[in-house]
């Protein structure tokens, strides 16, 4: 005897992908408008929406927990063939030069909490230290900005 399995539609609407991503409808309606994933309209006039763009909002959303601006998300979504949905490998090479931006935050948030008690990073200091670590304010020649914690 055979058990009766659910009909899988080839399409979604709106609110069966904003249910099965985890995330509002009106994300769904965001991350169109941003060129990030796209829908079609039915003869009925209602989005709809290809099963594979479950996989891309699930791209997005671990880019942006990671900090991924979603400039660079478009912009990697874009370069993949025909608009296509991100492979294994695709995510792979995606990962890996995110990878790389991230361990230079990580670097830059270390050295910020490691000088934050002793250093804004402006190149001042305090009277106590700035003869030491910025004398006659060398550090201001080199330009504006937090010299000491993020160097150029």
């Amino acid at each position: 005897m055979r058990t009766e399995r659910p009909e899988i539609h080839r399409e979604l609407s709106v609110g069966e992908v904003a249910a099965r991503a985890g995330v509002a409808v009106s994300a769904i309606h965001f991350y169109e408008a941003q060129g990030l994933i796209r829908g079609r309209r039915n003869p009925g006039n209602h989005r709809r929406y290809p099963r594979e763009t479950l996989r891309r909002i699930a791209v997005i959303k671990v880019a942006q927990r990671a900090g991924i601006p979603l400039k660079e998300i478009r912009q990697a979504l874009a370069a993949l063939p025909d608009g296509r949905t991100p492979t294994a490998q695709d995510w792979s090479l995606l990962s890996s030069r995110w990878k790389a931006e991230l361990d230079a935050r990580i670097a830059r948030l270390t050295r910020l909490r490691d000088q934050l008690a002793g250093c804004i990073g402006c190149g001042c200091l305090s009277i106590g230290d700035c003869p030491l670590r910025n004398p006659y304010d060398a550090l201001g020649r080199q330009g504006p900005g937090p010299r000491l914690l993020d160097p150029e």
